[in-house]
């Protein structure tokens, strides 16, 4: 999970016992506080502090989740630095979910500017590692009840 915070994703997973689950984020206190929420079951997840354009797993993972990491990255080389090294993460066959700001969706987010995105410029940026298997875009309601208006893609990774 990229981007993990102190998201409770992970702890669903846990209780639905899944395991071996990576857990990465820029913030290591955001880290520290997931691995206090999770108590024992965080024996099941490795906790990795490093950004997305260059987090390295010590084998390929199959589900490669961010939701709303990917739209902090403003730039081409940004973003393209990101799509290789989740090509790089995910096995052949495996599968990149990713959720990030729609066209329609706000300019910033937490006071920091974020790029938008269409269903077709999000695919583009992973072609030819990853091709589209499912899309949508929804809102998300954030903790004060706005809505959000999100891009989610659901990709699997094409064959070496």
């Amino acid at each position: 999970m990229i981007g993990a915070g102190t998201s409770t994703l992970i702890a669903k997973l846990l209780e639905r016992g899944y395991t071996d689950i990576d857990a990465v984020d820029i913030s290591q206190r955001a880290l520290e506080q997931l691995r206090s929420v999770l108590g024992q079951h965080r024996s099941s997840v490795r906790f990795t502090c490093a950004d997305a354009r260059s987090v390295v797993f010590d084998a390929e993972v199959d589900v490669w989740h961010d939701r709303a990491v990917f739209h902090f990255l403003l730039g081409d080389d940004e973003q393209a630095e990101y799509a290789v090294r989740a090509a790089a993460g995910v096995r052949a066959g495996g599968h990149l979910v990713i959720a990030t700001f729609s066209d329609h969706g706000p300019e910033q987010c937490s006071g920091l500017p974020v790029q938008r995105h269409t269903q077709a410029s999000l695919s583009s940026v992973f072609a030819p590692y990853f091709r589209v298997v499912d899309a949508m875009e929804r809102d998300h309601i954030t903790p004060w009840g706005a809505p959000q208006e999100f891009v989610h893609l659901l990709m699997q990774r094409c064959e070496s």
